[in-house]
């Protein structure tokens, strides 16, 4: 590379994610093929539409692209291309879920989401988010006491409250989700049922988490997580569900969002990371990658059990994903999420600050931590290294 500045910081960073131990759990390491789709002469292609009905010239090859990772994202979840559609443009999970809500909810709505506090994420309806401003959130949370759903008063707010759609999946839930009672959920106040499953796709794809399409109308993910692909994202959705216009036409859920996406809120799409996220669903579509998902809920599990073995609460008492919650602050311990993170940092674990059920702190200053170990898992560690990880985080933050 030419630019000497950019090339050293490049280097820096390349040195940085190798010495430390990254515990983010929205980040993952991904493969050299698709670092090398990402670096490719696709960026140069500008293809504002979809598949044979572009506004530009010259799309042979990268329609054929588009329609090669719209195969594979359905393929690896099983899903047949009669009943679901997906749209493999969007640039990220929060735009994704934008689209959808720009689609399938009307002005000024109701969108029933997890609290931020509770593990929901900023764009199931939090007020700081695009998605409180042009809607208004209908908040659930986890029961106080067990932290996990209680889904009977879940129903019970949903059918008085009427929500246009309900949002299942979250950032900072370490449980399985119950999708069948979610459904029935929606059901009785006839809200459309949206899964972001964000966090988990990887495991899904892993067979190590349960699938949401069986249940659920429409489903967003991002692809960067447990995935382990580029920073994308992805959206499906039920052909079978139909809507009229204005006119009385009649549109597909699909038809819709794909419209919400282009032109509502994007233009031409990143045909170098449509690319990319073709070669990381062929990817998950492997044994390899299933060994990979079993190990990734192995490690977190190990992680989980030895922080609380050492005396730390962690939020739900466990986790059944690649999460794990830690409540820093409430706990006794007495430090904020914040200092925990900058003293595991200065240790070179890295880990991100997080709110925790019946928070008492601030968003910039919560009083937990998220963990994760998706790309510790794809480094090749395993149970007994993530329980000496857990050591390493109890002495750090013991020690004053």
């Amino acid at each position: 590379m030419k630019d000497t500045q950019i090339a050293k910081l490049i280097k820096a960073e390349k040195e940085r994610q190798k010495k430390v131990i990254n515990l983010i759990a929205s980040e993952n390491i991904v493969s050299k093929d698709v670092l090398e789709a990402l670096g490719s002469e696709l960026t140069n292609k500008y293809a504002e539409g979809y598949p044979g009905k572009r506004y530009y010239g010259g799309n042979e090859v990268v329609d054929k692209i588009e329609i090669l990772a719209q195969e594979r994202a359905l393929k690896l979840f099983e899903l047949s291309n009669n009943k679901w559609a997906v749209n493999v443009q969007p640039l990220s999970g929060s735009p994704a879920n934008l689209a959808v809500y720009t689609a399938l909810v009307p002005k000024e709505g109701k969108i029933m989401g997890m609290s931020l506090s509770h593990g929901g994420h900023l764009t199931h309806g939090h007020k700081v988010s695009a998605t409180g401003k042009f809607w208004e959130q209908i908040p659930y949370g986890v029961d106080e006491k067990t932290e996990v759903i209680n889904y009977d008063e879940l129903k019970k707010l949903a059918k008085k409250e009427k929500p246009n759609i309900i949002v299942c999946g979250f950032t900072a839930y370490p449980r399985v989700v119950d999708f069948k009672k979610f459904r029935d959920i929606a059901d009785s106040c006839g809200a459309i049922l949206m899964c972001d499953m964000s966090h988990f796709a990887g495991l899904v794809a892993g067979k190590q988490y349960p699938s949401p399409f069986e249940y659920t109308d429409v489903v967003t993910t991002t692809v960067h997580k447990t995935l382990r692909g580029p920073r994308s994202a992805l959206i499906f959705s039920r052909r079978d569900k139909i809507v009229k216009d204005k006119k009385g036409k009649e549109q597909t859920f699909g038809d819709l969002i794909d419209k919400a996406v282009f032109p509502g809120l994007q233009g031409g799409p990143h045909m170098n990371q449509v690319a990319a996220v073709a070669v990381a669903l062929k990817e998950a579509g492997t044994p390899e990658f299933k060994k990979y998902a079993i190990q990734v809920k192995k490690n977190a599990k190990a992680l989980a059990d030895e922080l609380m073995r050492l005396g730390w609460h962690v939020v739900s008492h466990g986790t059944e994903s690649h999460l794990v919650l830690v409540d820093v602050w409430m706990g006794g311990k007495g430090i904020s999420g914040t200092e925990a993170s900058d003293r595991l940092e200065k240790a070179g674990i890295i880990v991100n600050k997080n709110t925790i059920p019946g928070e008492t702190r601030s968003a910039f200053d919560p009083s937990g931590i998220r963990l994760g170990s998706a790309a510790e898992t794809t480094r090749g560690k395993k149970e007994k290294d993530f329980i000496g990880i857990a050591r390493k985080i109890d002495k750090i933050l013991k020690t004053k």
